[in-house]
């Protein structure tokens, strides 16, 4: 494998497919999120991305879109990032976060969407994550968390700026066990007075909050800042005025998307067995904020990954159900759950499904996207979806290289039904070359999402390799019951699944068994090291991100406590879950030639996870290459990294397992 890959054919194709979606320098917007619909369902403000050169992030702006005519402004201009706009209730103005002033240092600033002047309003000690209007309009709640402070590993896994100043490249990391620099806590912006303060107890860690009521928020809370005590996290109100603390909800696993109505009488939240902070996808509860009677609201099979009270007793939601996507109201008068709309072929960006809804009627705005189809901003209204705008510069000239898209089904080894995507090359040629890709978590799901989002995907259709996406058990979108089947059995069922699915396509001709490869990041990052201890099938293998030793990815990452969740295990038993699942005991095993790459400014899937393996599997005479990105966290998301892990990712694969019999790739 070539050390610099930049003078590659694999380098400059993916380099120009960037191109083709991006248009960098052009002024085109390429992609659309954090929609915000405006109160009077007249416009829509979104986070853009407006790229100047294929160089760094993907820097967005603040746009908003007529609904009635699709017009789009860009009203920001950085530099560096603007983000996350929201309408003031009476949709005058628009709060938006932006690292203008200092790169990844967010603060908040107020926009005129008429006008386009922005101002900026008092820092705050620390970054802002995310702000909500209070139901009034006349303040701005902040969650803000300290300089130095990781970011999530669905966000890169990384560690913040310590300080607002920088420091000199040849200081050291000092770590004495203190972490008070990593909490993150509330703070509000008053418009009238002009001014913040911090409004929670310094003895509280806040991970993610919503007002509850005037003077009141619902909070997911941990005694500490470390990233593994969200995993364990509960539901309080908090008061702001004597800072008074009030139990609300404590989960069976973990919670996400607390928001409570316009009152303050009932808080809504997710309680889902899951994996990261931020990808939260489960059951929905209600709570009454006076009483603390917890209702369990059935959702007909749909796991919600987003809540937002429309008034006291209307929520607007949205989630998953199998190759679904769903979006529904809760009534809480009629105890009704209604879908408002559903599909198979369409989803929306982001980690899970996520909605934004207009003054107080039950319309919605989204981000919509899918396989054949670029991101494009819709209405919901009255159960019909219009497209508002589209942002496709050129993605055709990606999506030709897809061709037949099917939505498989099959059971598993003990009877089980999974399900999964598999996407075939334009080409003809039966049976493909399959690569699995398994997604991370694991409880996560692949869905219909935009092939622009993944390079590795685009190259590998381009070069007539059919790719496969698996939901094995454990992956959202198939209820509780099914997610939790990989506690206490990472690396054991869920295996299977994968396994299955390609015994599936083998028998049914559309896979070549001698051509079959594997990759993955994060928890796919694992199970594809994993996968190759315990099966001989696979031609090549690319895990990226792993986990490849629960010893060490317990002592060393900033997430412990994710691994003692999911193994239900302790790292003292030394003959249990931590060694027999671990692919680094197994490594003597393996004959697949395999690419290990990682990231060394990863927090929680740490390099040495893949540098271990990369040596073992040398050690016991497997032809392993190790690729370690310097500037990247957990996962590769920067350019002109990501042409080359995609580049090199695709040449190992056409390396060990031609497109063609004959080994020449289709072009």
């Amino acid at each position: 494998m070539e050390k610099d890959e930049r003078l590659t054919s694999l380098f400059a194709d993916a380099e120009a497919a960037m191109r083709a979606l991006r248009k960098p320098g052009t002024g085109q917007l390429s992609d659309a999120a954090e929609v915000s619909f405006a109160p009077d369902g007249d416009r829509i403000a979104f986070s853009g991305t407006l790229l100047d050169r294929l160089e760094g992030s993907f820097p967005t702006r603040i746009c908003t879109t007529d609904v009635a005519s699709g017009e789009t402004r860009v009203l920001t201009f950085g530099p560096n990032t603007d983000r996350l706009p929201k309408f003031s209730p009476d949709g005058a103005r628009i709060a938006f976060l932006s690292d203008r002033a200092r790169a990844g240092d967010f603060q908040l600033y107020l926009l005129d969407p008429h006008t386009g002047s922005a101002r900026a309003t008092p820092r705050v000690e620390g970054w802002v994550e995310y702000l909500h209007w209070s139901p009034d309009g006349k303040r701005i709640l902040l969650g803000v968390a300290g300089h130095g402070a990781d970011i999530s590993g669905g966000q890169g896994a990384v560690t913040s700026n310590q300080t607002a100043t920088g420091t000199a490249t040849w200081m050291p990391r000092v770590e004495t066990g203190d972490e008070t620099y990593r909490w993150r806590r509330l703070w509000v912006y008053d418009l009238a007075s002009e001014t913040v303060r911090c409004v929670s107890s310094h003895e509280v860690n806040v991970w993610e909050a919503s007002w509850c009521g005037p003077d009141a928020v619902a909070a997911v809370v941990s005694p500490g800042p470390g990233e593994g005590l969200w995993y364990t996290a509960t539901l309080e109100r908090i008061e702001l005025t004597s800072g008074v603390r009030r139990s609300l909800y404590k989960p069976a696993d973990q919670l996400g998307w607390p928001s409570a109505s316009p009152s303050g009488k009932h808080v809504a939240v997710v309680d889902a067995f899951c994996s990261d902070r931020w990808v939260v996808a489960g059951e929905l509860r209600i709570i009454d904020a006076a009483s603390g009677a917890v209702e369990r609201v059935a959702t007909n099979g749909v796991d919600i990954s987003c809540t937002e009270w429309r008034s006291d007793s209307v929520l607007l939601l949205a989630g998953h159900r199998g190759f679904e996507t769903v979006v529904a109201i809760y009534d809480l008068e009629s105890r009704t759950f209604t879908e408002t709309w559903t599909s198979r072929e369409t989803t929306t960006a982001g980690f899970h499904a996520t909605v934004s809804g207009g003054g107080a009627s039950r319309d919605c705005a989204v981000v919509g996207e899918g396989f054949r189809h670029a991101p494009e901003l819709a209405v919901i209204r009255n159960g019909e979806y219009k497209v508002v705008r589209s942002l496709d510069p050129e993605y055709a000239l990606t999506a030709h290289y897809l061709g037949e898209i099917e939505t498989l089904t099959w059971n598993a080894r003990d009877g089980l039904e999974i399900q999964g995507y598999l996407l075939k090359p334009e080409s003809a040629q039966t049976p493909h070359p399959v690569v699995t890709l398994v997604h991370g978590g694991p409880v996560a799901n692949h869905r219909p999402r935009w092939l622009g989002r993944s390079l590795p995907i685009v190259l590998l259709l381009a070069r007539g390799y059919a790719v496969f996406l698996p939901n094995p058990r454990g992956s959202s979108g198939r209820g509780q019951a099914f997610a939790r089947k990989v506690l206490a059995d990472c690396g054991g069922e869920e295996m299977h699944d994968h396994l299955s699915g390609l015994d599936h396509l083998v028998a049914t001709g559309r896979a070549d068994p001698k051509r079959l490869g594997v990759t993955g990041v994060s928890h796919g990052g694992y199970m594809t090291s994993w996968i190759i201890t315990q099966d001989g099938r696979f031609a090549a293998a690319v895990p990226t991100a792993p986990v490849t030793n629960f010893f060490t990815e317990h002592l060393i990452s900033n997430i412990p406590d994710f691994v003692r969740v999911f193994l239900q295990d302790s790292l003292t038993n030394t003959s249990g879950r931590y060694f027999t699942r671990s692919p680094i005991m197994f490594a003597h095993r393996v004959k697949t030639p395999t690419l290990n790459v990682c990231g060394l400014l990863d927090r929680c899937t740490p390099p040495e996870e893949a540098v271990q393996f990369h040596n073992a599997l040398l050690e016991n005479g497997v032809t392993s290459v190790l690729v370690s990105y310097p500037e990247e966290g957990h996962g590769v998301r920067k350019m002109p990294a990501m042409f080359d892990y995609a580049a090199r990712l695709v040449a190992w694969f056409e390396r060990f397992m031609p497109a063609r019999a004959n080994g020449t790739p289709i072009q």
